[in-house]
Order: structure tokens, then C-alpha cells, then sequence
């Protein structure tokens, strides 16, 4: 792939109360990924990371906002480096994916994911790569939105360190190697 700067944020939403929740697996991977790294805040309403990947400048982000509202900032960020929507990753939770399990693809639909939602609404596109991390369906009767505002359990905490250290290994395949050579190994 070419050295061009790529873009991947991390949906999640702010503050310790959500930290270590389900919603917030994106920006779990973010931190993974810009470990030794510093953050800083930048006047899109982000924080942002710079690390390097096969030769690629890689901005690392993550919203100061709730996930519901990550269009902006994101698009904010993406015109301020001039990065199309070709060259942006989002991670995600994904309820209809089972937990430890990650997929990758570009485009499609946001499944009813308000975060994925205001991203393709800022963007006028669906049209970006997506690592779509699975955190699984909550057990009847719990409403989906309070499972993933819910931590891990403690079964799921035993993996937890090796999935997020796998949806960083996830984004860097993708930016060496393309989407389909990605997906060979990771949409098993």
C-alpha cells in the first residue's frame, strides 16, 4: 500500500464510567496501538496519535465526544489532514458479531450503530474501512444499548487483552496489506 496518511479512530464514548465497556473496544485498540505514544488534543475535538505502519503515517484518534456524535470530530480530523474517506478506519463494537471475533470490510450498512451512523452522515458516504470488533448479543431480556454501556464480564475479561491486541493487528494487516488479504485472516 502507498505511504499516504490513514486515519483510524476508535468509537467510544468519554470518560471512566465507559472506559472499560463494551461500547468503548475501539478506542481500547486505539490505546493498544499508540502504546509509547502520547496523545494530544486537537482543535477537532480529538485526541490524536501519530505512529507509523509499513511506511504509512498513521494519525491515531479518538473523540472527546460521545460515540453518537463522532461524525464531526471525524470529518473534522479527515479534512484537516485532507484524508479521503478511502483512507479511514473506524473500530467498532459489533452486537451481531460474537465476542473475540473481528471482521473486517469497507462500506455497507451502519446495522444501527449510531456511531457508524453520524460518521457516514458527515461523510455522505459508507464508503470507509471498518474493524468491526464483536462484543456479542446481550441475553434476553437486556436492552442491546445497556449491554454495551456495560463492562466486560469476567469470563470475557480473560481474553479481552489478547482481542485488543488482535483488532490492532487487524488495522496494521489492513494498511499493509489491503482489505482482502485482511480478511483471509482475520473474517474467519
Amino acid at each position: 500500500m502507498s505511504s499516504e496518511r490513514w486515519l483510524v479512530l476508535g468509537l467510544g464514548n468519554p470518560g471512566d464510567q465507559y472506559a472499560s465497556t463494551r461500547h468503548n473496544i475501539g478506542q481500547m485498540v486505539i490505546n493498544y496501538l499508540a502504546i509509547n505514544t502520547k496523545f494530544s488534543a486537537h482543535k477537532s475535538k480529538t485526541q490524536i496519535a501519530d505512529i507509523r505502519v509499513a511506511g504509512a503515517q498513521v494519525t491515531l484518534a479518538k473523540s472527546n465526544g460521545y460515540m453518537n456524535d463522532s461524525g464531526a470530530p471525524t470529518k473534522a480530523l479527515a479534512d484537516f489532514y485532507k484524508v479521503s474517506p478511502d483512507r479511514l478506519i473506524i473500530i467498532h463494537d459489533e452486537i451481531d458479531i460474537a465476542f473475540n471475533t473481528i471482521r473486517l470490510k469497507i462500506g455497507g450498512s451502519d446495522n444501527g450503530h449510531n456511531g457508524l451512523k453520524s460518521i457516514t452522515t458527515h461523510f455522505t458516504t459508507p464508503d470507509y474501512y471498518r474493524v468491526r470488533m464483536g462484543v456479542g448479543r446481550p441475553p434476553a431480556p437486556q436492552d442491546p444499548a445497556d449491554f454495551v454501556l456495560k463492562p466486560f464480564s469476567s469470563v470475557e475479561k480473560k481474553d479481552l487483552e489478547d482481542f485488543i491486541s488482535r483488532g490492532a493487528l487487524a488495522v496494521e494487516r489492513l494498511i499493509e496489506k489491503g482489505l482482502e488479504l485482511a480478511q483471509q485472516e482475520f473474517n474467519q
